[in-house]
C-alpha cells in the first residue's frame, strides 16, 4: 500500500468555550451576597503548522476529523475556567489548504514554522458577576460559551525540491534517480511504472547537494487533467530546476522533438512561469541508439544513458551549477496567509421566504452566548441588541410587526417599538 499522501479532506473545529456560572456569595452570615459567578475559559484554537520532518498526508488520510479542547466552566467564588488547550497539526512544508466545498485558499505554507489559524475556538461565556448593575443587583444568569469555529478544508501537497525530472512515462526518470541518489523507486519496463513522486538526495561533496523529485510521467493533455496529470503537475510547481527527459530510442511512439514541444505546452498552460524556470533537456537512453538513428530523428541535444553512465555527471555537473545560481537567487519563498477579518456590528439581509437575518459578529454573538430561555436574560439580550441599533435597523430595511427575524439559528417575531 502506498505511503505517500499528497491530498486529503480535513475537518477542524476550535474548542467550545466554557459557560459562565450563576453563583452567589455564601458566608459568614451573608446569606445572599453579591454574584461571584467566574467566567467560562475560551476554547482552543487549531493551526497548521509546516514542519520539514513531515513528509506526506498520511496521516490524515483515514483519520481526518482534529478537535481542540473546550474552555472550562467557571465556578463560584470567582473562580473562571481554564482556557482549552490549543492543537497544532504539523503538516508537509509546500502544504495548501483551501476550502473543500469553494475552493478558496485559504493558506500556503511553504516555509518551515509557517503557521495559519485554521479554526479559532469559541469565546468563554461571562459570569453573573459581569452583569452586576445599579439596576440589576442580583443577576441570576451568565454567558453560555461560544462554540468554536469550524470547517472542512483540502489540503494539497507540493514538494520541494532543487530538480524536477519531466518526461513521457518509460522515459527513464527513476533509472536517473537510482543512479545519482540513493533512491530506490519502483522501475520497470512499462509506462506508468511511477504512480507516486520519489525524492532522492545527490551529493557531489561536502558544500553541494541537491534534492531531485522523480515526477510520474506526463502526457498529452496532462495540464487539463488526462493521466492524473493535475496531481503529477503540483509537484513541478516548487522545482527550482527543471529537468526534460527524452526518449530516444527509436520504438518510442513520439519522437523527440514532438515530445519536447509537448512536455513544454503541457507545462506551459498548467502554469505559464514554469517555462521561465532553468532547466536542461537531455536524450535519454542513449544505450539503445545505433549510429545514423539521431539524425533519422532530427535530435541534436546532448544525449546520456543511465545503464552505462554515459553523460550522467556532465548532467549532474549542469544540475548542480543550476541549482546554486536559483539558491542565490531566492532565500525565502513567499507563503501565503488569507486574513478575513470578521464584520463587526450588525447587518440586515433579507432571506428568499421573506424573513430578514441579522448578520455581523457582535449580533449573533448576543444570543449565541446569552441563555434565550430565562426571562432576565431575554431581557438583557434585547438591551443589547437596541445598543446596537437593530431595532432601527429592521425598520428602515421594512420589517413589519410579525416579521420573522433570524439571529443564527434563534428567531423571533417583530415588534416595532410604539
Amino acid at each position: 500500500m502506498s505511503q505517500f499522501v499528497d491530498e486529503c479532506q480535513l475537518n477542524v473545529r476550535g474548542g467550545d468555550g466554557g459557560a459562565g456560572c450563576v453563583s452567589f456569595r455564601r458566608e459568614g452570615p451573608v446569606v445572599m451576597g453579591g454574584p461571584n459567578g467566574g467566567d467560562g475559559g475560551n476554547g482552543g484554537d487549531i493551526w497548521l503548522v509546516a514542519d520539514h520532518n513531515v513528509a506526506s498526508l498520511l496521516a490524515f488520510k483515514d483519520h481526518p476529523h482534529r478537535k481542540a479542547e473546550r474552555g472550562v466552566h467557571g465556578k463560584g467564588k470567582d473562580l473562571h475556567g481554564r482556557r482549552g488547550q490549543s492543537l497544532e497539526i504539523k503538516v508537509p512544508i509546500g502544504t495548501k489548504a483551501s476550502d473543500l466545498y469553494t475552493g478558496e485558499v485559504y493558506a500556503e505554507l511553504n516555509n518551515q514554522g509557517d503557521r495559519w489559524l485554521a479554526a479559532a475556538g469559541g469565546r468563554g461565556g461571562r459570569g453573573d458577576h459581569k452583569f452586576l448593575s445599579n439596576k440589576r443587583r442580583a443577576p441570576s444568569f451568565a454567558e453560555q460559551g461560544e462554540h468554536g469555529e469550524e470547517r472542512w478544508l483540502k489540503l494539497e501537497l507540493r514538494l520541494m525540491a532543487d530538480v524536477a525530472l519531466v518526461g513521457f512515462p518509460n522515459v527513464g526518470k527513476s533509472t536517473l534517480i537510482s543512479v545519482i541518489s540513493a533512491a530506490k523507486p519502483k522501475i520497470a519496463d512499462y509506462p506508468f511504472t511511477t504512480l507516486e513522486p520519489n525524492l532522492g538526495v545527490v551529493r557531489l561533496d561536502d558544500d553541494t547537494e541537491f534534492v531531485v523529485a522523480d515526477i510520474p510521467g506526463l502526457i498529452e493533455g496532462a495540464s487539463e487533467g488526462r493521466g492524473l496529470g493535475h496531481q503529477f503537475l503540483r509537484h513541478v510547481e516548487r522545482a527550482r530546476v527543471l529537468c526534460l527527459m527524452i526518449d530516444l530510442t527509436p520504438t518510442a511512439e513520439v519522437w523527440p522533438n514532438e515530445q519536447q514541444r509537448i512536455l513544454l505546452e503541457e507545462l506551459g498552460n498548467y502554469q505559464p512561469d514554469l517555462l521561465e524556470r532553468p532547466r536542461v533537456v537531455i536524450g535519454t537512453k542513449a544505450d539503445m541508439v545505433v549510429d545514423g538513428d539521431l539524425e533519422v530523428m532530427e535530435w541534436s541535444g546532448q544525449v546520456m544513458s543511465s545503464i552505462t553512465g554515459d553523460g550522467v555527471s556532465s548532467l549532474v555537473g549542469q544540475l548542480a551549477a543550476l541549482v546554486h545560481d536559483a539558491r542565490q537567487a531566492v532565500d525565502y519563498e513567499d507563503g501565503l496567509i488569507v486574513i478575513r477579518p470578521e464584520p463587526s456590528g450588525a447587518m440586515v439581509a433579507r432571506e428568499d421566504d421573506g424573513s430578514f437575518r441579522l448578520l455581523g459578529r457582535d449580533v449573533e454573538r448576543v444570543v449565541a452566548l446569552n441563555d434565550v430561555t430565562t426571562p432576565e436574560a431575554l431581557a438583557y439580550i434585547d438591551y443589547r441588541l437596541e445598543k446596537l441599533g437593530v431595532p432601527k435597523m429592521l425598520a428602515k430595511a421594512g420589517a413589519e410587526e410579525g416579521d420573522v427575524i433570524w439571529i443564527g439559528g434563534f428567531s423571533f417575531d417583530y415588534a416595532p417599538d410604539r
